[in-house]
């Protein structure tokens, strides 16, 4: 499986490729040779998730000190606050702050696996605190919320008849340190990165160099343009905190349908 996300500000995508044509509800597909020659292509996604992190972020009190403070360092907001939640996380792991605060995504509806256009974004276990700490910890707590909702895909893809075992990762979210890590330790699967960080661009050159005559097919390409980089493994130790926050993840959606039910009935 692929997440190929573009830039922050643009959707989250997720290609996954079969030899055989496997239909999987929300999720757009299958079409035959869309993104490998030979192969049935199988797409899901989140929309706008680089937009959600930066609504969370911009959005919060302690945004203007949050600015100051990166500016100072020459950092983005996003490698200071990385660097910012290792500072309060003392002996646990970072994920671990975000134990009373859950979040679901869809603060612009769901495209997979739902496919519902009517859910918003939910937030539960807000405080009166706007320090740069709580600023911190609701960034955090966005970041799992869109892996999450990987995972949640991932399900449904699974339950359809994939078989996925390994993230392939690229595009703007992939230079976030704790974006990767989150979402190794939520799927509990390894996340390999490109060694070529403009792996998009790459996989142009690679079409490029099919038709010109320098390979006989993408695959062969594939194998010697592609270089695996960095890989990101789970930390298994932490299944078990991250498996009772998908527990709340799925329990906050089908919370929200029942409101709406309530709220359209007589």
């Amino acid at each position: 499986m692929c997440l190929l996300p573009k830039q922050y500000m643009r959707e989250q995508k997720y290609m996954e490729i079969s030899k055989d044509p496997i239909f999987v509800p929300g999720v757009w597909g299958p079409y035959f040779s869309a993104m490998v020659p030979g192969f049935w292509l199988n797409e899901g996604g989140q929309s706008v998730t680089g937009k959600l992190i930066e609504h969370m972020v911009q959005g919060h009190a302690a945004f203007p000190e949050l600015q100051a403070k990166a500016s100072a360092r020459c950092q983005s907001i996003y490698a200071y606050l990385n660097s910012h939640l290792d500072l309060i996380k003392k002996a646990q792991p970072v994920g671990f702050l975000t134990v009373d605060l859950h979040v679901w995504p869809d603060f612009h509806g769901n495209r997979s696996p739902l496919a519902d256009l009517t859910l918003k974004g939910m937030v539960t276990g807000l405080k009166l605190s706007q320090d740069l700490d709580d600023l911190a910890i609701l960034y955090l707590a966005t970041v799992q919320a869109i892996a999450f909702g990987t995972r949640f895909i991932i399900e449904a893809m699974e339950a359809a008849g994939h078989s996925l075992s390994t993230l392939f990762l690229c595009g703007g979210l992939s230079k976030n340190p704790l974006f990767v890590q989150m979402h190794a330790d939520i799927t509990g699967m390894p996340v390999v990165l490109s060694q070529e960080v403009e792996s998009v661009l790459v996989g142009a050159a690679i079409l490029g160099a099919c038709a010109s005559g320098d390979f006989t097919s993408v695959q062969e390409a594939m194998s010697e343009m592609s270089k695996v980089g960095k890989v990101v493994f789970p930390r298994h130790e932490d299944k078990k905190y991250y498996d009772k926050k998908y527990q709340v993840f799925l329990k906050l959606v089908e919370h929200q349908k029942e409101y709406s039910a309530i709220m359209s009935g007589d």
